[in-house]
């Protein structure tokens, strides 16, 4: 058994954010990480990270605005406001950590124009800026001495008398299931993307955190909202960064026509991300698509740009689908890329279970609403991570561990047996079930939804977990078995599965990423607030909360 004052689960951004800030407030602080540190997804962030800084004529309030104008009126207006204040401020921290951030000709920090947004405001290294902040912050944590399990898979996180004391881990090199004794758990272990198929998302975005949370009673909040982004690869999912469109790539359908002049008059390609996507939908199922893509033209930037500001992309499109972007557009079509709803979360990272935190795309503190802006992803992760790891490097300085010992493991050592031991007549692998999981949610859950899909969906979902009753695991042995830890993996993408089509069933009309083909209208008089999921012994139970206005009040929703 192993003790901690703050275990945080994840070292992505959000993770390693949170581990500095707690460990630089005098806190015990452990990481444990089913990948190395810099392996997490974090790393596959291309276009950049958003603030409004004072001294470039922009205002923290004009960020929040066209955040909350993104949200489509859905995000949290407090929280929102507590983001882009002190997002400045985080942008400069890490270059003074050391990431090289893009200067312009003067010298100063570059910006490009991203969607949704009235002002070029997001920092970027050229095009892989979640790389570039991932390294730097591993070189912080190691730097403060911060203990990583690396290669660590979390099975379950312990309560007791109400609270999370803990959490059951096993070594993936041995096989070895341990305890980890916490006085606070950070829950900071990033999205859900593979619920989908095919999605942007590594193959290690399963919803874990979110599946760990729900499993114990934590409510999920704006599970619904899942944004697909407007450019990924064809047939790959990969994803091609949003600061291509911000450096000025347009968007063809097959007529060789600058769609977006249709849909978004004033912003064109820079509109938010579910307008575009929605656009581009359109057109394909129109019959102006190209083998059910439309075309994202690169070549009027010219090779200097190119190589200077979208490289990756380039190696990307070469790579994955033989495309020159210098002298051919690539084809793309919208695909899975961000669950906007999470473990429900405050400014400080508080969850309604005592004693758990949560950051990062895991989390919903509500600021990305029904729609999140491109690069506000890297500052929630920054921002929140490090209100989280503040909060609770503070409030266990007064607490004790829980009375746990090794034996707190035995039910998981029991469950895992009974998985290896499932015979193989009659069951099936992880694969079949996580592939049927997978398109059928991209099938009922993506750009356009109705009410028959959904329900079509939430059958498929409980039939796939009744499939996982007998799955079989082929691998028997303990040393690095990834066949049981994708079947683990699996229980986890079921539930968030669930959360997700139950509160799209529940939200009978159109927001955000949310587009109802049977409810197309936005209703603010009856569904201007959240859809929470919460696990309980009958089943899972639907709540609601209200959005929180302070400012700004709903407006028609144009670009």
């Amino acid at each position: 058994m192993f003790d901690h004052d703050v275990l945080i689960i994840g070292a992505g951004l959000a993770g390693m954010r949170a581990a500095l800030s707690a460990r630089q407030a005098g806190a015990d602080v452990a990481v444990v990480t089913k990948v190395h540190p810099v392996r997490s997804h974090s790393n596959a962030a291309q276009g950049g990270i958003n603030a409004a800084l004072s001294d470039r004529g922009d205002d923290w309030h004009d960020h929040a605005y066209d955040t909350v104008k993104g949200s489509d009126f859905l995000g949290d207006q407090d929280a929102i406001e507590v983001m882009c204040r002190e997002a400045g401020d985080e942008v400069i921290a890490m270059e003074h950590y050391g990431v090289t951030f893009n200067r312009d000709e003067e010298g100063k920090l570059g910006t490009r124009a991203f969607g949704g947004q009235r002002q070029a405001r997001t920092f970027f290294v050229a095009d892989f800026t979640g790389q570039a902040l991932l390294h730097v912050l591993y070189e912080q944590i190691m730097k403060e001495g911060v203990r990583i399990y690396e290669e660590w898979f979390v099975l379950r996180l312990i309560v007791e008398d109400g609270k999370c004391v803990g959490a059951v881990v096993m070594e993936i090199r041995s096989g070895e299931i341990h305890v980890i004794r916490a006085k606070a758990v950070i829950m900071a272990a990033g999205g859900l993307g593979r619920v989908f198929e095919p999605s942007t998302n590594a193959l290690i975005c399963t919803g874990d955190g979110t599946g760990l949370a729900y499993q114990i009673g934590a409510p999920v909040m704006d599970m619904e909202m899942v944004q697909y982004h407007p450019t990924t690869l064809k047939g790959s999912g990969v994803l091609i960064t949003e600061g291509a469109r911000g450096d000025g790539a347009y968007l063809l359908n097959s007529e060789g026509d600058r769609f977006m002049k249709t849909y978004a008059p004033n912003m064109m390609e820079l509109a938010s991300r579910d307008v575009v996507s929605r656009s581009e939908q359109t057109e394909i199922d129109e019959g102006r698509g190209i083998d059910g893509c439309v075309l994202l033209d690169c070549r009027h930037l010219g090779e200097r740009m190119i190589r200077e500001r979208l490289s990756q992309i380039a190696e990307i499109a070469k790579d994955f689908a033989n495309v020159d972007i210098f002298t051919e557009p690539i084809p793309i079509q919208p695909g899975m890329h961000y669950a906007m709803g999470g473990i429900k979360a405050d400014v400080d990272g508080l969850t309604p279970v005592p004693g758990l935190y949560a950051a990062g795309e895991v989390a919903c503190v509500s600021v990305h609403g029904g729609n999140r802006l491109g690069a506000n992803s890297l500052l929630d992760t920054l921002v929140f991570g490090r209100r989280s790891g503040v909060h609770a490097a503070d409030a266990v300085k007064s607490v004790s561990h829980a009375n746990l010992s090794d034996a707190s493991a035995d039910e998981d050592r029991n469950r895992l047996q009974g998985l290896l031991d499932n015979p193989e007549d009659g069951g099936e692998m992880f694969g079949a079930l996580r592939h049927d999981l997978g398109q059928s949610m991209d099938k009922n859950l993506a750009v356009y939804r109705h009410q028959a899909g959904m329900e079509e969906a939430v059958e498929k979902i409980r039939e796939v977990r009744e499939r996982y009753r007998s799955v079989y695991v082929a691998d028997k042995g303990k040393t690095f078995n990834t066949n049981l830890i994708f079947t683990l993996e699996l229980e986890f993408m079921v539930d968030s599965a669930e959360t997700i089509a139950l509160s799209g069933l529940e939200r009978t009309e159109s927001r955000g990423a949310h587009t109802r083909t049977d409810h197309p209208d936005r209703d603010d008089e009856n569904w201007l607030k959240h859809v929470l999921v919460k696990k309980t012994d009958d089943g899972p139970q639907i709540d609601y909360l209200p959005v929180v206005i302070t400012e700004w009040q709903p407006e028609v929703r144009s670009y």
